[in-house]
């Protein structure tokens, strides 16, 4: 989904801690900032005592001060005592409201890391349960000393087993990460790009499947501003200046809800809120729309009682204002697997504008925003944290089982493999033949995979196999599939129509910029082609180096940009000579004439056949096409015309059509056929068939066709006569001869009155 992905690398990056090391003393100096305020052991007693009041105090007392006096005067990246780091990260899981063991494991989470502490002495100071929880940490940091190849494979294993046994180390370690982020400045640039991608790409989608919206939100948000600071830069300006001018409308939004419920006897709070600057750039680049098109940027939550007002506020609101077919969601009914419940729909509100729903419950709500963590871990009665979320929650149910399962994978890399096809739901994951996973949108096809690859891949792309099996290049990829793209060297661009079968804004893109430039260079070599067959005629030198000295007078940057003009059309010959050769004297040599008949015939003898220009078929480097009428074969004696902006035509030397151009001896060419026998290629002609009509003439007249291996592209027919019918066939052969030989079987049939070839 991200569009900076650029290997599998960074999906595979798994839990290893990015917490800024401690040291001594910073190693570089760091951004101006003033000192964070540390809180005291007062505060974080007070933050967790308003939500539990039966907390231990001395519990938390004790660990705020052996966390302090173990991290002494280690410093972080910024400059500020290594201490507040798993302050902050306590501070987060308050906000949470989670249990005390967890508040305090988070206090101690780096100690046996990166102090003197031990596992044995935290046992004996604060119990065997925090104990656990902090080496349930710690040994994901361990995990760095092994080798490269298998640290990020055994680093989201080790995370999830942990998470298995209680689910309070994905919460520590969320937290973790989270204030990480928000303090990701202080780090070495190569780092702090790793540590966002590692981010996007795991925790954040593991907070989602988890049901903790707020944080996967900011986690991605803070993720997005480091790898692409400029867009996030634009899209949150663009939020920040809509929100200004919608003020008034959102107020007016929030009120008329509030009151149209109030009045049908429900108690209900409503709040408007903007979505994220991520979320809006991921629907901007899923849907290939601007910020302008974008419909749903601000949406409100409707907080009611029960699931029974639920429902009634969408009957009040639907009778209200008109309902956006398609955009109704019932998961209260069907809740997400990760515990999610609201009623969603869209409406159109005040000011004819789209106003997004999300319906819900207070409980909804709070799972909605916190996911497991809205779970009263501190109450007492209920068991372990992991005993109720077995009993309370989908989302911890489903991570259990999947965590069974792909325990038994045989090796780190099958596990991190399958992992990642059961965490990331909103995306497909495909493979290389040698087993690169690539990550996709849902929908995509091998068009985005071979892009996803590499650009050349994509350009060069003529075919693929999917499992093995041979499959059409927009195919929609499945979760699993190996995927092989077949390559030709013989293809340099990709037909233009890829662009609407292609869902990845990568391709999409790609695509584009490939056409473009196969086009340019198509034109410029036109323009170069006759650039110098004008030089080569007037008998003057042709030098690129003269040229550049030239490019001022032409209004041009560049050699390519002047021959792409000529190529076009936009430009003449003659200008490029007279802006390298101020003398030089324009004669119109090779002008075409016209016979009385129709047929044109040459004026002046034709230049040397190596002034001609080559013409090898309709897939060239030259943007050439053929007598729309008729068409031209090898064999044929040939001209060109230059249409500005389309390229050559090709006409056979006898065409009538050459009639219309003789008035404008600048836009003929002289061409010639320079067809490699090696490879054959078939090119366009007309036939003329009169025949009788009667069963089965047409199947003959096919027959004839096929078994001299010609291409039949179009039959039109037409009956003048009861007893005769007229063809036109629009077929391709390879050239003149195999045309001639055509024509000798056809006519050579009984049922065929008379053949004629068309000159278009």
């Amino acid at each position: 989904m991200a569009y900076w992905r650029r290997n599998a690398r960074q999906m595979e990056a798994a839990a290893g801690g990015v917490a800024a090391a401690p040291a001594l003393a910073p190693a570089a100096k760091p951004p101006k900032r003033s000192p964070t305020r540390m809180m005291r052991q007062y505060d974080l007693v007070e933050r967790v005592r308003a939500y539990n009041p039966d907390t231990d105090e001395d519990l938390l007392n004790r660990a705020y001060v052996y966390a302090m006096v173990a991290h002494g005067e280690q410093t972080r990246a910024s400059g500020d005592p290594y201490f507040t780091h798993p302050l902050e990260v306590a501070a987060i899981l308050t906000d949470l409201k989670l249990d005390d063991a967890t508040i305090v494991a988070a206090l101690l989470h780096d100690t046996i890391e990166d102090t003197e502490a031990t596992r044995t002495e935290i046992d004996q100071i604060f119990g065997h349960e925090i104990g656990a929880l902090v080496e349930g940490l710690t040994k994901l940091k361990r995990l760095e000393l092994v080798s490269r190849e298998a640290k990020q494979a055994e680093n989201l294993r080790k995370l999830l087993l942990a998470v298995a046994n209680d689910v309070r180390v994905l919460l520590v370690k969320l937290a973790d990460r989270l204030h990480n982020m928000r303090t990701l400045e202080f780090v070495p640039p190569a780092s702090r790009r790793r540590i966002a991608e590692e981010t996007i790409d795991i925790y954040a989608p593991l907070a989602g499947r988890m049901g903790m919206h707020e944080m996967r939100e900011e986690l991605e948000d803070l993720s997005f501003r480091e790898l692409d600071p400029e867009a996030y830069a634009v899209v949150n300006g663009r939020l920040s200046g809509l929100a200004d001018r919608n003020r008034n409308l959102i107020g007016e939004i929030e009120a008329q809800l509030t009151a149209n419920l109030t009045k049908n006897g429900i108690a209900a709070g409503v709040i408007g809120r903007r979505k994220r600057p991520f979320s809006i750039w991921t629907k901007m680049e899923r849907k290939s729309v601007g910020f302008e098109q974008l419909s749903d940027i601000f949406g409100f939550r409707v907080i009611v009682g029960t699931v029974e007002d639920c429902y009634r506020a969408l009957g009040i609101v639907h009778t209200v204002w008109p309902v956006v077919p398609g955009r109704f969601k019932d998961y209260i009914s069907t809740p997400k697997q990760n515990d999610y419940r609201s009623i969603h729909t869209t409406v159109i509100g005040p000011g004819n504008q789209r106003v997004e729903l999300q319906i819900r419950t207070e409980n909804m709500d709070r799972i909605a925003e916190y996911g497991i963590a809205a779970h009263a871990f501190y109450k007492e009665g209920v068991g372990s944290p992991t005993e109720m979320l077995n009993r309370e929650s989908n989302a911890f149910a489903w991570l259990r089982h999947t965590i069974e399962v792909l325990a038994e994978s045989a090796n780190p890399e099958e596990f991190l493999e399958h992992t990642k096809l059961e965490l990331f739901h909103d995306q497909v994951f495909c493979f290389t033949p040698k087993g690169k996973l690539i990550a996709l949108p849902r929908k995509a096809n091998v068009i985005d995979f071979a892009y996803a690859v590499h650009t050349d891949v994509g350009n060069s792309a003529v075919g693929c196999k999917i499992n093995g099996k041979f499959s059409p290049l927009s195919s929609e990829l499945q979760n699993g599939d190996e995927v092989e793209v077949l390559t030709s060297r013989a293809q340099s661009a990709p037909p233009s129509a890829w662009e609407s079968l292609a869902v990845t804004g990568k391709a999409r893109a790609a695509i584009r910029r490939a056409t473009r430039a196969a086009v340019r260079d198509q034109y410029a070599g036109l323009g170069r082609r006759i650039v110098e067959r004008l030089f080569m005629r007037a008998k003057i030198a042709y030098d690129d180096d003269k040229l550049k000295g030239a490019l001022p007078r032409l209004a041009r940057t560049s050699i390519e940009d002047v021959m792409a003009a000529v190529g076009r059309g936009e430009m003449k010959a003659s200008n490029v000579a007279r802006a390298m050769y101020p003398d030089y004297k324009e004669e119109r040599l090779g002008a075409f004439g016209a016979k009385k008949d129709g047929a044109a015939k040459p004026k002046s003898a034709e230049g040397p056949a190596k002034a001609a220009i080559p013409i090898r078929g309709i897939n060239s480097d030259l943007p050439v096409k053929f007598a729309p009428n008729g068409g031209a074969v090898p064999g044929d004696r040939i001209v060109g015309i230059v249409t500005p902006g389309e390229g050559i035509t090709i006409y056979p030397i006898q065409s009538p059509a050459l009639k219309d151009f003789e008035d404008m001896p600048e836009r003929w060419l002289d061409v010639r056929w320079d067809v490699d026998e090696s490879t054959p290629q078939r090119f366009p002609a007309r036939l003329f068939v009169q025949n009788v009509n009667e069963p089965g003439s047409l199947a003959q007249i096919a027959t004839v066709i096929a078994e001299h291996d010609g291409n039949i592209d179009n039959i039109s027919m037409s009956r003048r006569s009861p007893d005769f019918t007229e063809l036109t066939i629009d077929l391709e052969v390879y050239d003149l001869k195999h045309l001639s030989a055509i024509i000798a079987q056809l006519r050579a049939k009984a049922v065929v009155a008379k053949v004629e070839r068309v000159n278009g």
